[in-house]
C-alpha cells in the first residue's frame, strides 16, 4: 500500500533528507571517529552514544527515501460544505460525552496530542466527505464502534507549518 501524501509532504521530506545526508551524516561520521580515538571501545560511552545517533540518522534516511519513492501524491480538494483534508472539525463524542476539535491531516503529519488526526485513522475515515449536523459511526474494530456528531467545519489548507512525524 502506498501512503497518500501531498506535494508539501514530499517537499518537506526531501528537505529533511537533504539536511540529513549533506550536513548531519558527515558531522556524525566525524564525531564517531573522534570518539573512537578516546581508546577502549568497550568502556567508551561517548563512542556508543555517537554511534547510536549515527545509526538513528541512517535509519531515518532510509525511511525518508522509501516514503518518497513509494508515495502517491494527492491534491487537496473537497466540497465547500463537507469535511476535507486539512479542515478543522468540531465533533461531539457521544460515548465520552464531550466536544473536541480535530484536524484531518495526512498520515505523515498526524499527532493525536495536538488534535491532528490522520485521514487513514478510524475517525478520519468516518469524517471525510461528511457535513455539519451529521451523526457518524466511527468503527475502531468490528467489536468497537461509537458515534460522533459533526458540529462545525472550518475549512483549512495545506499548512506548511505542520511538521512531519518522526516515524
Amino acid at each position: 500500500m502506498y501512503d497518500e501524501l501531498t506535494a508539501v509532504d514530499i517537499r518537506k521530506m526531501r528537505e529533511e533528507l537533504d539536511h540529513r545526508v549533506r550536513v548531519l551524516r558527515p558531522q556524525l561520521i566525524e564525531e564517531v571517529q573522534t570518539a573512537r580515538a578516546f581508546g577502549d571501545l568497550s568502556e567508551n560511552f561517548e563512542y556508543k552514544c555517537v554511534k547510536q545517533a549515527k545509526n538513528r540518522n541512517d535509519s531515518r534516511i532510509r525511511y525518508l527515501e522509501r516514503m518518497i519513492r513509494t508515495a502517491k501524491v494527492i491534491e487537496v480538494r473537497g466540497a465547500e460544505d463537507a469535511v476535507g483534508l486539512f479542515d478543522w472539525v468540531t465533533i461531539y463524542n457521544e460515548m465520552a460525552g464531550r466536544e473536541m476539535k480535530v484536524r484531518i491531516v495526512t498520515t505523515l503529519r498526524q499527532n493525536a496530542l495536538k488534535g491532528l488526526v490522520s485521514k487513514e485513522s478510524p475517525v478520519g475515515k468516518a469524517l471525510l466527505g461528511r457535513r455539519a449536523g451529521e451523526r457518524v459511526e466511527v468503527t475502531v474494530s468490528p467489536e468497537t464502534k461509537y458515534f460522533v456528531e459533526i458540529r462545525q467545519i472550518e475549512k483549512g489548507g495545506d499548512d506548511e507549518s505542520l511538521e512531519i512525524s518522526a516515524y
